[in-house]
């Protein structure tokens, strides 16, 4: 009976990472769509109906393609850190804390943060393997970032956290059938928002792939199948951090319809950020992490403190 069970979650979590590609595979579809009408065109609608196959045949084109290496790279490190950075990108999905036949974290919440925080060497490692001047820059840049930002996630989710005080996801939706969280703490979900699209290296804060600065950053070296797979660690990130605000903020895991709209709607406010806003400077982005929600947060992690004392 204990090895059925076993078999049962390792075919779950097979289920999963087939669903979490196909959520990737579509991801870049509608973002492709909604940058192509932001910019009045039409974007990709040649391959399939209104272009759906487009992702597909991208994906084909990638891994299909001749892999190059560059004569002086660390081959081992160089070769392996998208492999690395894109498992890590499919290891934190095991905490979406399923009813039924899956993994339920009690402590989730440490286990995300241990690993983003394994997610950096992935990147500070493909720039610096690659052995090129720009590639170091955007390694150095993403490194830099992603620390800051990894801070700003932690302290602005101690808030949430000392309302549930639980480590376990599914209590944030015992916790919110009344009310969501986003309405108790809008300035700390906003700030949240933000460093969730620093800490994926997402528009306006893209200095790791600053293609007009960096020419493409630290995957400067990376081709095919290397390429694609630090793109796919990207988007799943990015699905994977939709899905956490709403888990958190706006009522938590339930599995019914309005759940995966909710997630589609943070999922559609990445791309459509992109489409918008330009690229902030790297200055002001430090300085927005360490001068501006670190006081925030720090106060209103005070104020939920005051107000836990005070009532109980």
């Amino acid at each position: 009976m204990f090895m059925m069970d076993l078999y049962m979650i390792f075919i779950g979590l097979l289920i999963l990472i087939l669903g979490v590609m196909f959520g990737i595979v579509f991801l870049t579809f509608l973002e492709r769509k909604v940058l192509g009408y932001i910019q009045i065109r039409k974007g990709p609608k040649k391959l399939g109906l209104v272009g759906i196959m487009h992702p597909f045949s991208d994906a084909m084109k990638l891994f299909t393609k001749k892999q190059t290496y560059p004569n002086y790279s660390n081959y081992f490190c160089y070769y392996f850190s998208p492999i690395v950075s894109f498992l890590m990108s499919l290891f934190i999905w095991m905490l979406i804390p399923y009813y039924f036949n899956m993994i339920s974290f009690n402590l989730g919440v440490l286990f995300f943060f241990c690993s983003i925080s394994l997610g950096v060497y992935t990147v500070m490692i493909a720039g610096w393997s690659s052995n090129s001047n720009y590639s170091l820059l955007g390694g150095l840049r993403a490194v830099a970032q992603t620390i800051s930002y990894e801070v700003s996630l932690a302290l602005i989710f101690m808030s949430s956290l000392l309302l549930v005080m639980d480590f376990n996801f599914l209590m944030f939706f015992n916790y919110q059938k009344l009310m969501w969280f986003i309405f108790l703490m809008l300035p700390l979900s906003l700030c949240w928002v933000s460093s969730m699209m620093a800490e994926t290296n997402r528009t306006p804060f893209d200095f790791a792939e600053g293609e007009s600065e960096l020419v493409s950053g630290f995957n400067v070296e990376y081709s095919s199948g290397s390429f694609a797979l630090i793109f796919l660690a990207e988007y799943s990130s990015i699905l994977f951090m939709s899905f956490l605000f709403v888990m958190i903020y706006m009522g938590g895991y339930e599995l019914n319809l309005l759940f995966y709209l909710k997630l589609s709607l943070i999922s559609f406010l990445f791309i459509w950020v992109r489409g918008t806003l330009p690229r902030y400077r790297y200055d002001k982005l430090m300085y927005l992490a360490w001068m501006g929600y670190l006081p925030v947060a720090l106060n209103f992690l005070l104020l939920f403190i005051g107000v836990k004392i005070f009532l109980f």
